[in-house]
């Protein structure tokens, strides 16, 4: 089976596996990246114009995609540059949405979930997995990266809603998203819950958890936070996410045999049909 891997690989344009191996530090990192993105946005839309900021973001978000889509394996260096750009891409979006159109944070959380859901249902219909282990072809690239800018806006629209419309505040929003974090982690080992549901379950909230805590870092006190300001919350973010990469930046992604099941139908007949 792993020579047959392979050959559709090569066959379906040479890719190796481009994502990391999920671990501890995987969600560590993933973390860290959330609340950077969040309050590094914050950041360069208060000191720069947003005329500037805006197309500035949107223009290193493009370089970024392009280059991860250039290399043919995973990269360290480049996979969480581009998990950092979505990131920071993916909360200007949600702010577009909020403060650009006006449309209540309650709103544009329904939207991105309605709109995460049916990218779901037709990434898992035309590739017949949704597991980020069989990540080696062009078109599931597309898809997983489509699928993790919109975890991003939605989790920027969810703690939003929690912390500014529904008034809980940061630091409480940040302690209800983590204790319905656990969810997927104790329905996991203990309950048996899917590994790929299990995954994409705490990949959607390790989002408000990471940018709720690190605005309530950022905040000033009358809001309900630390005081220690956006510019000095990013550099820290950034310089815990460079030592983590460098040192634990992990093994790309293998391929398991019962995920795969259903990739490997699906290149069987990609292959026939070429």
């Amino acid at each position: 089976m792993n020579e047959f891997l392979k050959a559709a690989r090569q066959h379906v344009g040479g890719l190796l596996a481009k994502v990391p191996e999920i671990t501890v530090y995987f969600w560590i990192t993933k973390l860290l990246t959330t609340g950077m993105g969040e309050v590094a946005s914050d950041f360069l839309f208060e000191r720069l114009n947003p005329v500037l900021s805006a197309p500035l973001s949107v223009l290193i978000f493009v370089a970024a995609m392009v280059l991860q889509f250039k290399v043919r394996r995973y990269m360290p260096g480049v996979y969480w540059f581009v998990v950092v750009m979505v990131s920071i891409f993916g909360t200007t979006a949600a702010d577009v949405v909020r403060v650009g159109l006006g449309i209540p944070y309650v709103a544009s959380t329904l939207f991105f979930m309605i709109a995460l859901a049916a990218l779901l249902a037709v990434w898992y219909k035309r590739e017949g997995t949704l597991s980020v282990h069989s990540i080696f072809t062009r078109r599931r690239e597309i898809f997983y990266w489509l699928t993790v800018l919109t975890t991003f806006a939605l989790g920027t629209a969810a703690g939003d809603m929690t912390a500014e419309s529904m008034q809980l505040g940061y630091l409480a929003s940040g302690l209800l998203f983590a204790a319905v974090l656990a969810v997927p982690a104790i329905a996991f080992y203990r309950f048996g819950l899917r590994e790929i549901a299990a995954f994409w379950f705490a990949y959607i909230l390790t989002r408000p958890v990471g940018a709720s805590f690190a605005d309530w870092m950022s905040a000033a006190h009358d809001r309900g936070g630390l005081g220690w300001g956006k510019g000095p919350v990013t550099f820290v973010l950034t310089v815990l996410i460079v030592l983590l990469v460098v040192f634990r930046g992990g093994s790309p992604a293998r391929e398991r045999e019962d995920e795969t099941a259903p990739a490997l139908t699906h290149e069987r007949r990609e292959i026939h049909e070429a």
